[in-house]
């Protein structure tokens, strides 16, 4: 069986997020360690820490994932805020280490005012200095596709594998794939003809031995609407063919898979969202 979970909040503690993780009946648990939405954090004691992997030991939930900040863009053409994301990204890197995390996933950016070319290169640039402001630390970036809105990179499978081609430790630097993105982008899912030729080309630009995560998401926009918009699993325009290719997929089944579907809960039955989910992707993959 795949190994599934879902983004869940630190609210009240970051060994919080791993309790609302288990008691929806997660495998694994994403989580931000800092507010998305501000540049500042604060600080992360031992303690904090401490209750956050004695979590993960008590509920069985592994493979924690950290998400990187909205506000962070290496491929910025402004010096300025440029330095700032490198800034930022060095102290998410450093904030899962603390908590034990191995990855942290990370947008692109968005070139803005300069190429995708230029875009591109900085954010290798950007990569380069991180790595040499924290060292040797076990945290890794995980660069996340993108739907391709605006001037955000990362749409195109091309754009990761420039980045990999141009970061001077690619060993450090993993991939993780959004579903909604990659549909959003234009990469058809659907049958299973569909679905091989998508993760071929992957395999042969970036390699399906750099993907680390999943984000499983369905799309309230069409295909290749290049909008970023997550749906429920099967409510949304993908569909569930393209999620019953992917739980079934043998490639990925180490490859641990998180949620970031709309919060709340289905009204006729008062049940969770992030429950429902889970319970369809398991459907899928046990009905093969």
């Amino acid at each position: 069986m795949p190994i599934l979970g879902a983004h869940m909040s630190i609210g009240g503690g970051y060994y919080r997020s791993v309790e609302r993780a288990h008691e929806v009946g997660c495998d694994c648990v994403q989580l931000f360690t800092k507010n998305n939405n501000q540049w500042r954090a604060k600080a992360i004691s031992e303690a904090d820490a401490e209750s956050f992997c004695q979590a993960l030991q008590a509920s069985g939930v592994s493979h924690p994932l950290s998400h990187a900040s909205y506000l962070i863009n290496l491929a910025s053409p402004k010096d300025d805020l440029w330095e700032k994301s490198v800034a930022a990204f060095a102290v998410e890197l450093q904030r899962a280490d603390q908590l034990g995390i191995p990855y942290v996933v990370l947008h692109p950016g968005s070139h803005t005012t300069s190429t995708p070319e230029e875009g591109l290169a900085a954010v290798a640039r950007g990569l380069d200095e991180v790595h040499a402001r924290v060292g040797d630390i076990g945290a890794q970036c995980l660069l996340e596709n993108t739907a391709g809105q605006g001037s955000n990179l990362g749409f195109q499978f091309e754009h990761l594998a420039v980045i990999l081609d141009r970061v001077d430790a690619p060993d450090r630097v993993g991939v993780c794939i959004d579903t909604c993105h990659t549909f959003a982008a234009g990469y058809a899912l659907e049958s299973a003809d569909e679905y091989a030729d998508t993760f071929s080309q992957l395999d042969t630009l970036v390699g399906l031995e750099k993907v680390k995560a999943f984000h499983l998401n369905d799309s309230k926009k069409e295909f290749a609407s290049r909008r970023d918009r997550h749906e429920n699993i099967g409510e949304g325009c993908m569909g569930l063919e393209p999620f019953r290719h992917l739980v079934n997929d043998a490639r990925f089944e180490k490859v641990p898979m998180y949620l970031e579907t709309p919060k709340g809960v289905y009204e006729p039955t008062d049940e969770d969202w992030d429950t429902i989910n889970l319970r369809t992707l398991r459907r899928l993959a046990a009905a093969e």
